[in-house]
């Protein structure tokens, strides 16, 4: 007979800080092959950096680490590489304990200095650099505020995320849309860390959904859903929100690719108000929920009780392991050349030419994406690392009795679910794009060979994805007590 429900929980130092990081108007914002526009023309709503900064109980400036999430959608390896370098340097915090991940809003705009000779290009550079002092103060900051806090672990659903890969059986072929019919995961892992004295800090929200609600029509800058999500925690729980990207490769909104903001900030409110569900089941932080025995009533009354954790209880709550590493994921056989790309963007631009002359929007549209499409894959070849596989760092950590991985890239689903079945009971957040999108899209093996978007633009072979998951099941089967 089950007397006891134990509700994860975990107990460190702790800080956390917000800075405004919008970019200014005018700034080049085309994020999608289909727009028209390539400046922003004004500010949907403000892009944020939050900041956590976490220090074990026993505190030790070696063991810090420092998660800082921003609303962007891509950053190049060099931009990430300052921002850490300048938190490391105003922290004291080691570069490899550093994890800068991206909400991957796609209304943020390209923030890439290789844009600079584009229209509104000539203000992304002093914007990249003033963003990453601007994270280093925030850093600064953030450490002289460190306190001894709690961390209660809850878990909700919210159907938000819906499938991506949408099979168009009239033109057989795969769209990147939603699939009605798709399996998607609707686990949304949250985490409040209170003071001492019960007061929340913090809200963390780890979900799995693409933020492209909006697309090609808009041409403001947003945090696309994830504005509207944090406003409605931060309003109800009087705490700042971080949020956390999951493996979102094939996972998206339902309602997607407007240009409608409206349509984004009803997305992020089903994700906050979902997360608040969930947050009100959490009982308070160092109990534990008890069964007290009957009360007789009109008849005998079951009651449950929330009591303090016992010694041995209170004991697992202050682990903290944290391990950074690598795994090689080997490359594609057919990984498309630079050369090869270079000509294929060539034959594009002539082609958009031609439609210009002959005042034909939609084809200037589309050439517009095809010659996007071939920027993009220049760029990712030109960051990929040499050799023969991609050096993928891993980070995972212990905190309490939750387990946290962050890895770049950009996964799909299986890669979460599969890891939470895994290590049930334990809550299990895992964190995309961080500290690089490199090496991309990692999809399962099975997607391959169907021409899906994603696959078609992963640089790394088929069976990655599971290499991967192998590869962190079994480092956390040696750390984990």
């Amino acid at each position: 007979m089950m007397t006891l429900v134990r509700t994860p929980q975990a107990t460190c130092r702790v800080a956390i800080a917000r800075c405004d990081i919008t970019p200014p108007v005018g700034i080049y914002h085309r994020m999608w092959g289909a727009a028209l526009h390539d400046r922003a023309t004004g500010v949907h709503r403000p892009l944020t950096a939050t900041l956590l900064f976490l220090e074990p109980i026993q505190s030790d400036n070696n063991s810090a680490q420092v998660i800082v999430s921003l609303d962007h959608c891509i950053l190049d390896p060099h931009e990430v590489n300052l921002i850490r370098q300048s938190i490391s340097k105003a922290s004291s915090v080691d570069c490899d304990n550093i994890m800068v991940t991206l909400s991957h809003t796609h209304g943020a705009g390209w923030m890439s200095r290789t844009r600079s000779e584009l229209p509104g290009g000539e203000m992304l550079g002093p914007y990249l650099d003033q963003l990453a002092t601007q994270l280093g103060e925030l850093a600064r900051a953030a450490k002289s505020q460190v306190v001894s806090a709690s961390i209660v672990y809850a878990q909700g659903r919210c159907s938000l995320a819906q499938h991506r890969d949408f099979f168009d059986k009239e033109r057989a072929r795969f769209v990147c849309g939603f699939n009605p019919e798709g399996k998607a995961d609707d686990t949304l892992l949250l985490a409040r860390i209170s003071d001492g004295s019960g007061k929340p800090l913090a809200v963390i929200v780890n979900y799995a959904c693409h933020p492209t609600t909006l697309a090609w029509d808009n041409t403001l800058i947003s945090p696309d859903w994830v504005g509207a999500m944090r406003e409605v925690i931060e309003q109800e729980e009087k705490a700042l929100c971080l949020f956390l990207q999951g493996a979102s490769g094939d996972l998206g909104p339902r309602e997607g690719f407007v240009g409608d903001t409206s349509v984004a900030d009803r997305n992020g409110r089903q994700v906050g108000f979902a997360a608040l569900s969930a947050l009100s089941t959490a009982p308070p932080a160092g109990t534990e929920y008890r069964y007290a025995g009957p009360v007789i009533s009109g008849t005998a009354i079951g009651t449950w009780r929330h009591e303090p954790l016992d010694e041995k209880g209170n004991e697992s709550l202050s682990r903290w392991h944290w391990e950074h590493f690598e795994v090689q994921l080997p490359y594609r056989h057919d990984l498309p050349t630079i050369e090869q790309t270079i000509a294929e963007r060539e034959y594009w631009l002539g082609e958009e030419s031609k439609a210009r002359q002959d005042n034909d929007e939609l084809r200037v549209r589309d050439c517009r994406a095809q010659v996007e499409q071939r920027t993009r894959q220049l760029n990712r070849l030109n960051h990929l690392a040499p050799g023969s596989s991609y050096p993928l760092k891993v980070s995972v950590g212990i905190l309490g009795e939750a387990i946290w991985i962050f890895v770049p890239g950009e996964l799909y689903q299986v890669f979460q679910t599969t890891l939470r079945e895994r290590f049930a009971p334990h809550p299990v957040f895992v964190t995309t794009l961080t500290n690089d999108w490199q090496p991309g899209y990692i999809p399962p093996a099975s997607s391959y060979g169907y021409e899906i978007y994603q696959e078609v633009i992963a640089a790394t072979s088929p069976g990655c994805l599971e290499l991967l998951i192998e590869s962190i099941s079994r480092r956390l089967r040696r750390i984990l007590p």
